[in-house]
């Protein structure tokens, strides 16, 4: 092979990557579209609190991975499992009587679940932000009902309420589940970090977890 073919070749390597380079960088390019595929829904959120500016949405986002991506979570005690487990079949039972409490119930619950595991509390500024980075795909059903459990009794539908719940409980299922096969047993569990006042059921609690709400979803 000639030099100057081998130069030639360099040559076309060197534009190439370059041109590869710019492509990644570039707001909306191939990096944005890795941003959306990870955050999804978050995504689109973000994008219309910038006002359509992709270059500030991927920033934001950008350095949300960069600040928890890194985050390790903690498995849940097998007796922890369980009473979380309780506590949910519990709230989608007052739902009936009582909606708007029932969904504050829920959104307090994830909260703790959430905090539990590992995450910022909602009191921190970064909750939300930590959840997105590594469990965007149901956080938007969270965030909504977050959102019309702090409104309170505003005049929110039962119905916008009851779907508000099954949304929330996406993530909540994701959180309760995750690491499952590393949870310790019931001997191994911290206690101060049991909730003793919650309420204990046999096995069929979670036979139970989708509850009166998953019957009524259709």
């Amino acid at each position: 092979m000639s030099t100057g073919v081998i130069i030639a070749i360099v040559v076309v390597v060197i534009v190439l990557a370059a041109a590869l380079t710019t492509v990644m960088l570039r707001p909306g390019g191939l990096g944005g579209r890795s941003l959306h595929r990870r955050f999804g829904p978050e995504y689109d959120r973000v994008l219309r609190r910038h006002d359509g500016d992709t270059k500030a949405t991927e920033k934001e986002l950008s350095e949300r991975l960069r600040k928890h991506e890194g985050l390790t979570t903690r498995p849940l005690p097998t007796q922890a499992r369980e009473e979380y487990t309780a506590r949910w079949t519990a709230v989608q039972e007052h739902f009936i009587d009582s909606p708007a409490k029932a969904l504050g119930e829920a959104d307090t619950l994830i909260e703790n679940l959430a905090r539990d595991r590992g995450f910022p509390g909602a009191k921190s500024g970064e909750h939300f932000d930590a959840l997105s980075v590594h469990h965007a795909r149901h956080l938007h059903g969270y965030r909504d009902a977050h959102e019309i459990a702090g409104r309170g009794d505003d005049g929110t539908s039962t119905e916008e309420m009851r779907e508000a719940l099954v949304r929330a409980r996406a993530m909540f299922e994701e959180l309760i589940q995750a690491d499952a096969d590393r949870a310790p047993s019931n001997r191994d569990a911290d206690p101060e970090r049991l909730d003793d006042g919650a309420d204990r059921t046999d096995a069929r609690a979670a036979e139970k977890h989708h509850g009166v709400l998953g019957r009524r979803q259709n």
